[in-house]
């Protein structure tokens, strides 16, 4: 446990430190930590209704922490050694390969750990970060999706800012695709609830 803890504080640390627009806890990778711990009881409290086997905070906490590493790549300043654009470039493929990563692990725990199948994995995987990515777009805690929304001046520019593009894309399906999941959420919940009251 203590040790995916310190990768995610590492891997906060790592994906602030040179960004200019980056806050204090930003910088001192707090947030990163505290989101292991908030991720961990999202996934286990909104998926405990549907039954999984195995379930417990402390093993979901175990598992996100555990999926921090691949963030390094954010520590890469990349904009320091390449050109403008090829660092726009980079930083959406970082964007791309960590994403990818947690979601395949999230999968393939709900699978083989959890036991889950079919539509619950689906929903299990999905509405979970809808919910998340619907939320911060709402809270604007990653305030830069709004000003890219809004448009951006020459002089707010930065490397990151086309990995910040993805983001907007991937926050429109969040919320667009948000109310079908909770429907498809709930209609799994009556279905867990039903088959365990079966003799």
């Amino acid at each position: 446990m203590g040790f995916g803890i310190a990768a995610a504080w590492l891997c906060g640390i790592g994906r602030y430190w040179d960004n200019p627009r980056a806050e204090l806890w930003q910088y001192l990778g707090l947030g990163s930590v505290a989101y292991i711990f908030v991720l961990a009881f999202i996934l286990w409290a909104l998926l405990y209704p549907l039954k999984p086997q195995r379930w417990s905070y402390k093993s979901v906490l175990l598992f996100v922490s555990f999926t921090s590493l691949p963030a390094l790549f954010y520590a890469i300043p990349v904009e320091r050694f390449m050109s403008f654009e090829a660092a726009q470039s980079a930083n959406i493929w970082f964007l791309i390969i960590v994403a990818s990563w947690r979601v395949a692990l999230l999968v393939h725990y709900l699978i083989k750990v959890s036991g889950l199948s079919g539509k619950s994995v689906l929903v299990g995987t999905l509405l979970p970060l809808s919910l998340i990515v619907s939320t911060l777009t709402m809270l604007n805690l990653e305030h830069v999706v709004f000003n890219i929304m809004a448009g951006i001046g020459d002089s707010e520019k930065s490397a990151n800012d086309a990995a910040y593009g993805i983001l907007v894309l991937i926050t429109t399906f969040s919320v667009v695709t948000l109310p079908f999941l909770l429907v498809a959420y709930a209609g799994l919940v009556y279905k867990a609830r039903k088959k365990e009251k079966k003799p």
